[in-house]
């Protein structure tokens, strides 16, 4: 859907009118009178996501009419209302919706209604064929009417582009999306300015990652590392923010092989490098003034006669050696050598990876929380700070050496998982143990949050793009000059 802003109302067959909570005043229109008395009926009272929809005759003409509330007017109460006028509308029969505000909005705020509303249009109909004439989508326009809403929504457009990516990269099926085309997918990102790298199988076994080839050796498909670097400081930063990506193409769980049921699913545990690309393309895209590395580890996790066993041992690229007890443990192991490859090549002085790691983290999080693990106190505190702004909420959970000793191996430098019980904890301690003495360094576990069984505000049903606006926004509040 494309989003335009226009200082005036354009003909249209779709009216749409922000109202703020308990603010509710006279409309443009003949038919006002009717209109409140028909809201005041139907209990709408403003309140942010709230919607009044009706008919009326203006000037001869048939015209919809949408009341959205946009509650106390905040940034998180305009993306609600935009995705709840999405939600409304997309497959209503209108076809181009203009958005007017009945109180005094700023031009931020008008931008973030606008926001609401793409992100809440995006869908993925790549493989449908046969869809009914109701289900499929009308809505291909929205006008925001605003004088000076236009700057900020050039900057939260580019944001929407980056998610809008992630999620068709989390949406793909696994024969679709792999470690080479993942690569061939993130391409046109050179045309916004970022840099590309990319190892194949070869430059990563002279490296010594063995334990991310480990992991791909039972698969047709060839690991790859994509490295995209934006600098749009000129080179005066001197280094980067490292954000790292675990991208499990498919996760069969290799030869501990997964259930049956429900394994369709693991298609979207690469949604941690789908973020990270995600956020490079909504850097570049706003020409951020920050420099930054997305780096993604692309590997598929197969049981062919070639596969990785359980007791085998490999050794990593930082030299320690890993007992592989389990290999549906695979996401640590890509991270790993990752992390190595990002601090030599980087020096970097922060690191910051994202994971869909556990099913523990569900279990002690659900689907409204990604637990953050860190070994700074004031990166976590920025990263949980960014993460409540941006709408993609982060709980903390603690590292000790109490838990790093449940992954001693007797025949290795460690395990890559520990007992039952703690084992998002111990997942993170696994991968603590790559990152080097002074390096700041956070963990986000997102694997309850990377798709959606149910709708959102911002989001339907499928892939979120959880963790683009929350790196997104942290770059623009800790990092921007």
């Amino acid at each position: 859907m494309e989003i335009a802003i226009s200082p005036t109302r354009p003909e249209t067959d779709t009216l749409a009118f922000a109202v703020a909570k308990d603010g509710f005043d006279a409309l443009p229109l003949t038919a006002a009178a009717t209109l409140a008395a028909g809201a005041a009926a139907a209990r709408f009272a403003g309140e942010a996501g709230a919607t009044f929809e009706s008919f009326v005759d203006e000037g001869g003409k048939l015209l919809r009419v949408v009341l959205v509330g946009i509650g106390a007017g905040t940034d998180a109460d305009m993306e609600r209302a935009g995705g709840a006028l999405a939600a409304r509308l997309l497959n209503s029969g209108a076809a181009h919706v203009a958005v007017e505000f009945t109180g005094d909005v700023s031009g931020d705020s008008a931008a973030r209604l606008a926001y609401g509303l793409k992100l809440r249009s995006w869908r993925i109909d790549t493989y449908r064929t046969r869809q009914a004439e109701k289900a499929k989508p009308t809505l291909t326009q929205a006008t925001i009417v605003s004088a000076d809403a236009g700057a900020a929504w050039d900057r939260l457009s580019a944001v929407a582009a980056g998610v809008a990516f992630t999620r068709e990269l989390v949406s793909e099926p696994a024969n679709i999306l792999y470690p080479e085309s993942f690569v061939e997918r993130c391409q046109h990102l050179t045309e916004l300015g970022v840099k590309i790298t990319v190892l194949d199988k070869a430059a990563m076994e002279k490296l010594g990652m063995g334990s991310l080839l480990g992991v791909a050796q039972g698969s047709a498909r060839e690991a790859r590392l994509l490295a995209m670097e934006w600098d749009g400081t000129d080179g005066a930063a001197e280094k980067p923010v490292v954000f790292v990506g675990k991208g499990v193409t498919f996760d069969t769980g290799g030869i501990s092989i997964k259930p049956a049921a429900g394994m369709e699913d693991m298609k979207w545990d690469m949604g941690g490098a789908g973020a990270v690309a995600g956020t490079m393309k909504a850097l570049a895209g706003r020409k951020a003034k920050a420099r930054v590395v997305g780096i993604c580890g692309l590997v598929e996790n197969m049981p062919d006669g070639n596969a990785q066993r359980p007791g085998d041992i490999v050794t990593s690229m930082s030299g320690q050696t890993i007992e592989v007890l389990n290999t549906d443990a695979e996401g640590r192991l890509v991270l790993c050598d990752v992390i190595t490859w990002a601090q030599k090549t980087y020096a970097p002085e922060i690191i910051i990876d994202l994971a869909t790691l556990t099913g523990a983290m569900i279990v002690s999080l659900g689907n409204e929380y990604a637990g953050i693990f860190s070994n700074d106190d004031g990166l976590a505190d920025d990263l949980i700070a960014a993460g409540k702004a941006a709408g993609d909420p982060l709980w903390r959970f603690p590292l000790s050496p109490a838990y790093d000793k449940l992954l001693d191996s007797p025949i290795a430098d460690m395990k890559n998982i520990g007992p039952r019980f703690a084992g998002s904890i111990t997942a993170a301690q696994f991968i603590k143990r790559f990152v080097d003495e002074g390096v700041k360094w956070a963990h986000l576990d997102i694997a309850g949050m990377v798709w959606a069984d149910k709708p959102g505000p911002v989001w339907d049903k499928g892939a979120t793009a959880y963790g683009v606006r929350l790196l997104d926004r942290l770059v623009a509040d800790k990092f921007e000059g």
